[in-house]
């Protein structure tokens, strides 16, 4: 999907249910989770971005991904600072932070503070929300 400026994104529910399959509807419009270990991007290991599904934004890079054994993709920083909001949710009676894109809102997840140095941070990405380009489709 190519990067979008806030005026291409969709105005009303309707829109995102046509530009948005009904899993990628339900995590990123109504912050829905996808099954532990389920995720189609969950084992990538090659060079790229990993792109916010709703509106192409570049939310993380390959190179801080990591195995977190939690079930989603996992990683330790975002690609630049304000690609991501954050917010607290407490949600299902736990205390968490929403990760969420910063251009078309859509919730990607959540991040915690048991990731691994240099920022001690995990953020766990529904695969869902994410699309993948890989750096070789580049060249």
């Amino acid at each position: 999907m190519s990067q979008e400026t806030a005026d291409d994104l969709p105005e009303s529910d309707e829109e995102w249910r046509e530009r948005l399959d009904d899993e990628e509807y339900r995590i990123l419009r109504e912050a829905g989770t996808e099954p532990k270990f389920s995720g189609d991007l969950l084992e990538v290991k090659d060079d790229g971005s990993f792109e916010c599904a709703g509106c192409g934004q570049v939310l993380f890079d390959s190179d801080t991904k990591f195995n977190s054994n939690s079930g989603w993709p996992s990683f330790y920083d975002v690609a630049d600072e304000d690609s991501v909001e954050t917010r607290h949710d407490d949600s299902h009676g736990m205390d968490r932070t929403e990760v969420i894109c910063s251009r078309c809102g859509g919730h990607l997840g959540h991040v915690f503070a048991d990731g691994p140095e240099p920022t001690g941070k995990r953020y766990c990405i529904n695969s869902a929300a994410l699309e993948f380009d890989s750096e070789e489709s580049d060249s």
